[in-house]
């Protein structure tokens, strides 16, 4: 099952997205619009990856234009996620921390 349920953090000023399960082409368009709607109200997202098992280049896409857009933090990125930016490159310069409370206070 995928979930995307924002909830928000105690240790900083941006909320924290904690999406769960798989995330591809078919099923992204409740994350993006989630993403959305948070960037419009804060300065910034922290998004802990924990929980996503599977992510394409569609996930990789919206990660990417939200980085462009926001001060996006990425927390506790899964194997999956770190794999992905990884080969990629983009775990270069995405702003990725070990913890939700690291990246709330970074």
């Amino acid at each position: 099952m995928t979930t995307h349920e924002p909830r928000h953090s105690n240790t900083g000023k941006f909320p924290v997205m904690a999406p769960r399960g798989e995330f591809d082409i078919d099923n992204l368009a409740p994350l993006e619009a989630q993403i959305e709607t948070v960037i419009a109200t804060h300065p910034g997202l922290v998004l802990d990856a924990s929980g996503i098992t599977f992510a394409d280049s569609m996930f990789l896409r919206l990660i990417l234009a939200t980085h462009q857009r926001t001060d996006l933090r990425i927390a506790s990125p899964s194997s999956a996620v770190t794999r992905l930016f990884g080969v990629v490159g983009a775990d270069t310069f995405l702003n990725i921390h070990p913890t939700v409370e690291a990246a709330a206070t970074a």
